[in-house]
């Protein structure tokens, strides 16, 4: 037993005071006589030994009122087990990610999560509460009811690394209670791998009663079929017991098909024909599980014809005018000596084909136009000074060319996983007829191969920006050196480089990934863009490139949906964002890599081991209830004992 003042224990010489008094009664007894004194000499002793027992049982409640009435004041109690951490602050991390809006026992996971913490939390207990799109500081429940009862959930995924750094980086003097409410869904052991010795790291883990969950993971085009787009819808199911569910196409909120899906697979892709015009609208699915990607947003503009160039000798391009036809593509062919450098910024695509040098000029522009989302293709000559074609190289990455060598070799090696390649193969290839080429370069990088030699060397290699990419060869393709004009592969390699993905492609950017869009537009120096629709506006991040703007989006739009792109009060383009779909296996729950901390199971149960373990045992006022107890049975022996 301890006391937070013990300098008051000193007064405990003051039980002195009674028993000098007891000792020393100055009260004489006088002696009265009787003619018989039988009987009341009887009767005097009786009355001097009663009067000598009260006299102690007096002596003894007196000491022991004033005792315990001393011991009170000096505050005894026993220490906490835990009285170190006894003054650490309270950091609450809350999952609001999509994974959250699973049903629980008690309704979705998140919206239980919340009424526990409002219920159980004390008022006067003052914490911080980190989610994954807000933070509150420093507070109290009372101070934040409002904001919790509102909270909505997540684009961002829960990645307790990130938020755990977050409280990290908030500097305190005090040690930490970091208490995480997740359902556990995505959870890695890495992500708590640092954590200190010094922060207490607790888990409330709720449950999902139901982990089946239909998910639509992609919208993209199939084929294009004359004047109609067939688009694919590709599904996921996660889990195993699933009936046939309706799914629905809408075009600027108006149904355009309906169907029923049934699931033999895990995955399923479901083909939709629409007209070859602009499209803006969304596809859904009738799952009664998750809601946040039961619904998938894209846009697709109407086509427009992308400008490819090639700079090079006429008779080695003539093959690119038959692949870059004039009702898909504005192609034309400059020998470099009459290239107008001004028609380069209006390009999707440029092909330098076979060049022996590309002047310092060329370089600077092409390094330029890259940036601003163009997509350049190098082909390199045998005749190429190789200095002069790494220097060119160096501006886009590490890539670097060797000697010529004089080897034929076969390409055998198609890299189907590649975006050059989505869409153009139903499923993996292995009987085409293989090109060759007789001489090749030998070449250094780290770049995906897209197009490989039998050797594990690479043929065709992809240096990819955020916005565009520089596809290199690693030889000539005239038909002296290579067979590769003739190869079926050429069509979608050369037609996908040529391609701007924006001008033919599905437009459905995923929220958070901020990936950069590039808009057809031009501004004045006063002019911005903005993105906006019924329910949210905001102003991306954006840089004038000529007649263009690259816009990066960062943690914009909120919620998923159809946009438009505004140039001051002009819609210039349609766009849309989805949310990551990384929450929708909800059987990815890893509590193992938790096991190391403790377990506890609501927000009550975690207050009270916090109070019954950092909490001092005060003592005092159970001595101030025996000093009352001994005032009693002072007044009980006055009265009573005789």
């Amino acid at each position: 037993m301890q006391f937070k003042h013990p300098e008051i224990l000193y007064f405990l010489f003051l039980l002195v005071i009674p028993i000098l008094v007891h000792l020393f009664q100055l009260r004489k007894f006088k002696t009265e006589y009787f003619t018989n004194v039988k009987f009341l000499k009887e009767l005097s002793v009786q009355t001097r030994k009663s009067s000598k027992i009260k006299k102690y049982l007096l002596l003894a409640s007196r000491l022991l009122l004033l005792t315990f009435l001393i011991i009170a004041f000096a505050q005894p109690f026993f220490k906490a087990k835990d009285s170190k951490n006894a003054t650490n602050e309270l950091y609450i991390v809350l999952d609001n990610s999509f994974s959250m809006q699973a049903k629980g026992q008690k309704g979705e996971l998140l919206k239980r999560a919340v009424q526990d913490l409002l219920e159980n939390t004390p008022e006067n207990a003052n914490f911080s509460l980190i989610t994954c799109s807000d933070n509150f500081w420093n507070t109290d429940i009372k101070s934040i009811q409002k904001e919790v009862q509102n909270l909505k959930y997540s684009a961002t995924p829960f990645q307790l690394d990130n938020l755990l750094a977050k409280i990290k980086s908030h500097k305190s003097a005090f040690n930490k209670d970091i208490v995480v409410i997740t359902d556990g869904v995505g959870l890695q052991p890495n992500q708590v791998k640092n954590i200190k010795d010094d922060e207490n790291l607790y888990f409330i883990l709720p449950e999902a009663e139901k982990t089946d969950n239909i998910a639509i993971d992609s919208v993209y085009i199939n084929q294009t079929v004359n004047n109609f787009y067939e688009i694919g819808v590709k599904l996921t199911a996660f889990g195993d017991d699933f009936k046939d569910i309706s799914i629905a196409l809408y075009n600027k909120n108006k149904l355009t098909a309906k169907t029923l899906v049934n699931f033999e697979s895990k995955i399923k892709t479901i083909n939709f024909t629409i007209p070859k015009e602009d499209f803006h609208g969304y596809v859904t699915i009738a799952d009664n599980s998750l809601e946040y990607d039961n619904t998938y947003f894209f846009s697709i503009s109407k086509p427009e014809k992308s400008n490819v160039i090639s700079i090079g000798e006429p008779e080695k391009s003539n093959f690119l005018s038959r692949i870059y036809t004039s009702n898909e593509f504005n192609y034309s062919n400059y020998p470099i000596q009459s290239l107008d450098y001004n028609l380069l910024d209006k390009q999707d695509a440029i092909i330098l084909n076979e060049l022996k040098d590309i002047p310092q000029a060329l370089q600077t522009t092409l390094k330029s136009f890259v940036e601003k989302g163009g997509n350049l293709v190098v082909i390199p000559s045998a005749e190429s000074s190789i200095s002069n074609l790494n220097t060119f190289l160096n501006l886009f990455g590490g890539m670097q060319f060797k000697s010529l060598g004089s080897t034929e070799k076969m390409v055998t090696k198609i890299n189907f996983s590649h975006p050059l390649f989505s869409s153009v193969f139903e499923k993996k290839v292995d009987n085409f007829q293989y090109p060759n080429t007789k001489t090749s370069f030998e070449i250094t990088n780290s770049a995906p191969m897209v197009l490989g030699y039998s050797d594990q060397s690479s043929f065709l290699s992809a240096i990819q920006n955020s916005v565009s990419s520089v596809y290199v060869f690693a030889a000539p393709i005239n038909k002296v050196n290579s067979n590769f004009q003739n190869s079926p592969i050429i069509v979608p390699t050369f037609y996908n480089m040529g391609q701007n993905a924006q001008k033919a492609g599905i437009t459905a950017l995923i929220i958070g990934e901020n990936k950069p869009f590039i808009a057809q537009t031009t501004l004045t120096k006063d002019e911005i863009v903005t993105i906006k629709n019924t329910t949210e506006s905001f102003i991306p991040v954006q840089q004038i490139l000529n007649n263009k703007v690259k816009l990066t989006f960062n943690e914009n739009p909120k919620e998923a949906g159809n946009f438009y792109i505004y140039n001051t009060n002009q819609s210039i383009e349609n766009i849309s964002f989805n949310y990551n779909r990384t929450e929708s296996n909800l059987e990815n729950v890893n509590t193992s890599s938790i096991s190391d901390f403790k377990e506890i199971s609501n927000v009550d149960a975690l207050f009270d081991t916090l109070q019954s373990n950092r909490a001092d045992n005060q003592l005092w006022k159970w001595f101030v209830v025996l000093a009352l107890l001994f005032i009693a049975i002072e007044v009980l022996i006055q009265k009573f004992v005789k």
